[in-house]
């Protein structure tokens, strides 16, 4: 896969450290001052809870990031604390975790993963004047204050929305010449909702089955039958991949064999865990991030060092969270200075940075715009061919 990053060596070290303090507003004003001996970086996520396969791996990057940062020699001479917190995958906790981390000296924030744990951390990185960076929030809309209308002052996102992945997922459905299409959604989650929405509105296809579940529900088999009446020609799964694992598991097991289309939230390797790898065929799902043995070096020194760290396989969430972390400590080093406000403006006069995933300008509503990758598994495993849609919805194939 062929994407562009110039990042530093890859020898690692560790120099993730906790923030404390007696005082919290002498220890932000101390640890966000440029005589501050450090940088401090702080990480929202869920590293336990319902939504921890995306957190986890987000946590895990930023830490490779930092180390591999330190060990260049940190940022103008400092070096890089990282100082994470577990949100449990609520908004109470995002909140929580959001003060206490700018009470505790970060100067900017990289997280939350999710929806629900963003919003509820916004309002308090705003009141706190302390960035946000999430990776992977794909909602459309998040950047905006619904309050007042306006974009969020300091938060930003590095994907692209629910719209951009829903209307690439229309594409690709028409584009492979399916005709029926079974949509189930997740209506329990804006997530589902609202991909589900975007799908129905640009797919020439027939939906010949609209079926609805909720997060938490385990047996699909009697969606699954009216599915196998209609015997579509391809079935849509906007949800994530708690639900998506066993609805695939279950219709493979029934004898349904139709290819099944997704977004981002069934990305992952769980998704594969809990469908078992065998049933795992003639899947496709939306990412922001794909990657094969033809890669640049730079993508494959990421990738090794990833799996060296922590054994497993990066996935597409791994790599925004990567991305994510040195953006902002590009963003930190350019802005000269360990105040919140300066990294907040040069945050968003990123231009062009080199990304694992793609390159990254932040445009005026703090949002990029991101190609989107389909991407195939076969047997639970990626194909070495992945189908690359333009903001412009122009189609490359990549390998």
């Amino acid at each position: 896969m062929k994407r562009v990053m110039k990042r530093m060596g890859l020898v690692l070290t560790s120099a993730l450290t906790l923030g404390a303090c007696a005082s919290a507003t002498t220890a932000t004003n101390a640890a966000t001052s440029d005589d501050a001996e450090t940088v401090n970086i702080g990480g929202l996520w869920a590293l336990s809870g319902s939504t921890a396969s995306y957190g986890v791996v987000q946590d895990n990057a930023v830490k490779l990031a930092i180390d591999q940062r330190n060990a260049a020699g940190g940022i103008d001479g400092k070096e890089v604390t990282y100082t994470n917190y577990d949100d449990k995958g609520t908004g109470e906790e995002s909140a929580a975790g959001t003060t206490y981390l700018a009470e505790n000296g970060a100067s900017v924030i990289i997280g939350p993963a999710t929806a629900a744990e963003t919003f509820a951390a916004q309002p308090q990185a705003e009141n706190m004047k302390v960035p946000m960076v999430s990776p992977s929030i794909t909602t459309d809309g998040a950047e905006i204050n619904d309050a007042t209308g306006e974009v969020w002052e300091w938060f930003f996102k590095t994907c692209y929305a629910v719209t951009d992945q829903g209307t690439s997922l229309a594409q690709f459905t028409d584009d492979q010449g399916y005709e029926t299409v079974a949509l189930l959604t997740d209506n329990s989650t804006d997530h589902g909702q609202n991909l589900s929405q975007v799908f129905s509105e640009n797919v020439q296809a027939d939906i010949v089955i609209d079926e609805d579940y909720v997060s938490g529900d385990t047996d699909f088999k009697s969606i699954l039958a009216n599915v196998q009446a209609e015997d579509p020609d391809a079935i849509f799964i906007a949800g994530y991949y708690q639900e998506a694992g066993p609805i695939i598991k279950q219709a493979r097991e029934m004898g349904i064999d139709a290819p099944i289309i997704g977004g981002t939230g069934i990305g992952n390797q769980a998704l594969v865990d809990l469908a078992g790898a065998e049933n795992v065929t003639d899947v496709y799902y939306s990412a922001m991030y794909v990657y094969s043995e033809d890669a640049d070096q730079d993508v494959k020194d990421f990738v090794e060092s990833y799996r060296e760290a922590y054994g497993t396989e990066p996935d597409q969430f791994s790599a925004l969270a990567y991305d994510a972390a040195n953006l902002v400590m590009d963003a930190i080093d350019r802005a000269d200075s360990n105040d919140p406000d300066a990294i907040r403006a040069a945050i968003a006069e990123t231009t062009d940075f080199d990304g694992i995933c793609y390159d990254y300008t932040m445009n005026a509503d703090h949002t990029v715009d991101a190609p989107a990758f389909i991407q195939e598994l076969q047997n639970g495993e990626p194909t070495e061919t992945a189908i690359m849609i333009s903001p412009e919805g122009e189609v490359t194939e990549v390998n």
